[in-house]
């Protein structure tokens, strides 16, 4: 099963998100809270599968409860996905940096959030392609203005450049295989050499890189 913690101030939502997981027979919902400090606690005592949280709570905001359960600073870091109503790139652009995994918009529907759930539990993308392109060419590589990142401790093998451009145009780890004709395991292992090169977290990060280092364009 896939242990989800939900956190959204919204009763109605939570209740709406707990129906529509709880009736997947591989999701099950541990806890729903109203509120970011009650999110920060409960997510450290149950260590849910996955944390979907939204970003206007009180206490405190969802960004910064993502920093406290996935940020660089975190030891075994939880895997989070913020559901909000805002799509706004600043909001996109500091949940990634704080560690979400992806970012995902309420009005989305149920096949999305069930996806996004999965998708999160096996390490894969996250994020809709539409709105990781546009964060990471608005943010990190837009117009040529490419920013100064530090190299890989080694150089990137020719196969992992091409899984990383995949991975950077929004590509899940199975869309990678296919168009690269390689194995699921093999894409894995390709981003996992990747992330150690490149000091990065996970896939979004790899693709932050990527945009931000001109692999990209």
């Amino acid at each position: 099963m896939i242990r989800v913690l939900i956190a959204d101030d919204q009763e109605m939502v939570r209740m709406g998100f707990r129906m529509i997981l709880d009736a997947q027979d591989d999701i099950e919902v541990v806890a729903d809270v109203a509120d970011g400090v009650s999110a920060v606690t409960k997510a450290r005592e149950l260590r849910p599968d996955v944390c979907l949280l939204d970003i206007r709570m009180p206490g405190l905001d969802g960004l910064e409860v993502t920093r406290q359960l996935a940020g660089p600073e975190v030891v075994d870091p939880l895997k989070v996905v913020v559901v909000t109503t805002f799509d706004l790139d600043e909001y996109v652009h500091t949940a990634l940096r704080n560690g979400a995994s992806g970012f995902l918009l309420k009005d989305a529907g149920p096949a999305l959030l069930i996806e996004a759930i999965r998708a999160a539990e096996r390490g894969d993308a996250l994020v809709s392609p539409q709105i990781t392109v546009r964060l990471l060419k608005h943010f990190d590589g837009a117009n040529g203005h490419k920013r100064s990142v530090p190299p890989p401790s080694e150089p990137l093998t020719a196969r992992e450049l091409d899984v990383v451009k995949a991975a950077a145009r929004g590509l899940t780890n199975t869309e990678i295989g296919a168009e690269l004709y390689l194995s699921l395991s093999t894409v894995k292992t390709h981003l996992a050499s990747v992330q150690g090169k490149v000091g990065a977290r996970n896939r979004v990060e790899i693709a932050a890189w990527a945009w931000r280092s001109g692999v990209v364009d």
